[in-house]
């Protein structure tokens, strides 16, 4: 049965940093709340870190980012 969750995205995700600005080198799950937001409103980047920071701001505001800190741990 295909569940349709792919780890290897969610294992990526966690160890995923931002590379430019302020909040470069930190984790996209470690990012503020207000900046995903902003992002949002603005319009996440084209390609792979668009998706993940897309990603990482819907995990957050549904209350799930505890799922990618469980991965961080134990990958």
């Amino acid at each position: 049965m295909n569940t349709g969750l792919d780890t290897s995205f969610l294992t990526k995700l966690s160890k995923a940093k931002m590379p430019f600005g302020k909040y470069k080198d930190r984790y996209l799950v470690d990012l503020p709340e207000y900046y995903l937001v902003w992002y949002k409103n603005k319009g996440f980047p084209k390609g792979k870190l668009g998706e993940q920071l897309q990603s990482i701001y819907e995990i957050k505001l549904n209350g799930l980012e505890y799922l990618i800190r469980n991965i961080q741990k134990f990958s």
